[in-house]
């Protein structure tokens, strides 16, 4: 989601650092932000003028100090992994000034956790975005257990000026918009799993009798199966509920590589030209 969150940023007229560990992921994710500005472009809502002045505004490197450096804001995007998220936010918090907030766009992950090796526990927080960034409108604002006032308010301030709606929660396991999220996938997959109906159908029933854009089973091919599998485990394990238990169909996609839309198969087959690009 890294790019969506570097674009949303540099439409809203900030300076951005767009930063991965291979050349070739970061200009995958330029080529993917040049892409969904064509796409407004073809559809006369980006002029121009407006997505050039949006593209010099993103600088793409894998240096982390120069990512970091002078940044007034870091948001990390790497994937639902506890110690990953630490070692990044240690090594970021080595770089940035005193003054610098962090913030994790972690779905499920304990704040207070992800923080614990931090010396500045104080400016950390969760901004969770949602999938695709440029179109969804929440952006869901964790509480850490130490976090300052002050920090909230500037958090906030951050996402009006991304005009994106934003929603407070404090730090438990996935937080509000994952806990009810996955519940309802997760019993999708049981239904598909008992054969209750076809995927196309039971998707088709949220988005028409419940006004969802998009069905449970065609969301979780969105966000990856295998990210799907791993914060259902890390509730489960949280919370002791029966409900976050992976369905055994769920698992079987994730160890046959059938991850969703970023492998071309899911719970739906996905065109070639609709695939992330290597």
């Amino acid at each position: 989601m890294g790019h969506g969150i570097a674009q949303v940023c540099a439409q809203a007229g900030l300076e951005v650092r767009l930063r991965d560990m291979d050349r070739a992921f970061v200009d995958r994710g330029i080529k993917s932000i040049e892409t969904s500005l064509e796409k407004g472009v073809a559809k006369g809502k980006v002029v121009p003028a407006d997505r050039d002045r949006v593209l010099a505004r993103i600088t793409g490197t894998t240096d982390l100090a120069e990512a970091c450096r002078d940044a007034d804001l870091v948001i990390e995007a790497v994937p639902e992994d506890l110690e990953l998220k630490r070692k990044v936010f240690r090594d970021v918090e080595g770089i940035v000034g005193d003054a610098a907030i962090l913030a994790t766009n972690t779905s499920s992950l304990s704040i207070a956790e992800i923080a614990e090796p931090l010396a500045r526990k104080q400016r950390f927080l969760g901004l969770h975005f949602f999938n695709p960034v440029q179109v969804m409108e929440l952006v869901e604002v964790v509480r850490g257990p130490d976090m300052r006032a002050d920090v909230l308010d500037a958090a906030l301030a951050f996402v009006s000026r991304l005009g994106k709606q934003s929603i407070v929660v404090k730090d438990s396991p996935g937080f509000a918009t994952s806990r009810l999220g996955v519940v309802l996938g997760l019993e999708a997959i049981r239904m598909l799993e008992d054969g209750v109906a076809s995927a196309q159908d039971i998707d088709k029933a949220m988005e028409l009798g419940y006004r969802h854009p998009m069905g449970p089973l065609k969301l979780s091919d969105l966000v990856g199966l295998d990210t799907r599998l791993a914060i259902a485990d890390y509730l489960h394990k949280k919370t002791g509920r029966s409900a976050f238990k992976p369905p055994d169909l769920l698992r079987r996609k994730v160890a046959e590589g059938k991850l969703g839309k970023k492998t071309g198969e899911g719970f739906y087959v996905w065109a070639e030209e609709t695939r992330p690009r290597p």
